[in-house]
């Protein structure tokens, strides 16, 4: 299944879905491990901001269940990810291309989740947009993340909300049990 934005407006240019996703992904891809890389921009603070808001918004917005986040500038591999006492089911892996313009930046982010499994991938999608470092509507948020990882954060967190969101609400939604559920309720 292939959706592509028909919008030129729109921040999500592309989302797929695997064909196996409702015959067999659905019931075995639920405990992710989310991997930030590159870094934005190369800082570190950003790259962990961006997992950080990505593991929350997945978390809270979409029925998986997201144990552990990764974000660093050396090549992550699945076998570094998968498994472990979390049980890491799949990885959702964003690559974003951050480049300052203006008082903002161009973002450009790539998203793939892939089973432990196999390495096979279950969905992946791109969006991109300009956005400004600093959104009336985002001050809260933004100085959430600036507690937990310092002022440098403060510019990335609007751009990152603003292109990770659409793009998030693209993955699948898997199966869970009530054990699942269960779970769920304890994660960040």
């Amino acid at each position: 299944v292939l959706v592509v934005a028909a919008s030129g407006c729109s921040v999500v240019k592309a989302s797929r879905i695997s064909d196996t996703w409702q015959t067999e992904d659905s019931t075995a891809v639920k405990r992710l491990a989310l991997v930030v890389q590159p870094l934005p921009n190369g800082q570190e603070p950003a790259g962990q901001a961006w997992a950080r808001i990505a593991r929350r918004y997945v978390n809270q917005k979409r029925d998986f269940l997201v144990k552990k986040e990764v974000a660093q500038a050396a090549a992550v591999q699945l076998a570094d990810v998968c498994g472990g006492e979390d049980a890491i089911e799949g990885v959702l892996t964003l690559t974003p291309s951050v480049v300052a313009k203006g008082d903002g930046f161009e973002v450009d982010v790539k998203g793939a989740l892939v089973r432990c499994s196999d390495g096979r991938e279950s969905w992946s999608g791109t969006a991109a947009g300009s956005f400004p470092s600093k959104d009336k509507l985002l001050v809260e948020v933004t100085s959430v993340y600036v507690q937990e990882f310092g002022e440098a954060v403060a510019p990335y967190v609007p751009p990152a909300m603003n292109v990770l969101r659409p793009l998030l609400d693209t993955l699948p939604q898997p199966t869970l049990t009530e054990a699942d559920l269960d779970e769920k309720m304890t994660l960040d």
